[in-house]
């Protein structure tokens, strides 16, 4: 897989969004920590976390509760070295069988070798009927 390092274009930013879209949807939290830089700094909600470690940790959690994920982003803005998306996904809660989707905003920021340093997400979880899925 080609790194896309700052600055970017129109065209790397998109073709970045699309590379984290395939990662998260591998749901392989080994592999997708990768792109991150060894300190990126993270706040995922309420949760705010540093390290590769930290991700895999958090991913692993994520995924044994949000079963069926499935991810899409779209490129919101870019400059230089940072890029905003937002994203909608859906999943089932492992505990309850419920559906949801959930809709939010990252802001990325990266170093000059194309590793997230840090990931900013927001993100609301609406309830909907397996019948409702859109992906």
């Amino acid at each position: 897989m080609k790194n896309i390092t700052p600055p970017f274009t129109q065209e790397s930013a998109l073709a970045k969004v699309q590379m984290a879209e395939d990662a998260w949807n591998s749901k392989n939290p080994k592999s997708i920590s990768m792109a991150y830089s060894l300190h990126s700094e993270w706040r995922n909600r309420d949760q705010f976390f540093t390290g590769r470690e930290a991700i895999v940790q958090f991913l692993s959690h994520k995924w044994k509760r949000e079963l069926h994920y499935t991810l899409k982003k779209h490129l919101w803005a870019f400059t230089e070295n940072r890029i905003s998306v937002r994203f909608e996904y859906e999943w089932q809660d492992a505990h309850t069988g419920n559906w949801y989707r959930t809709h939010g905003n990252e802001h990325w920021g990266f170093d000059a070798q194309g590793k997230m340093s840090f990931r900013d997400m927001s993100a609301n979880d609406i309830a909907i009927k397996e019948s409702d899925k859109k992906f």
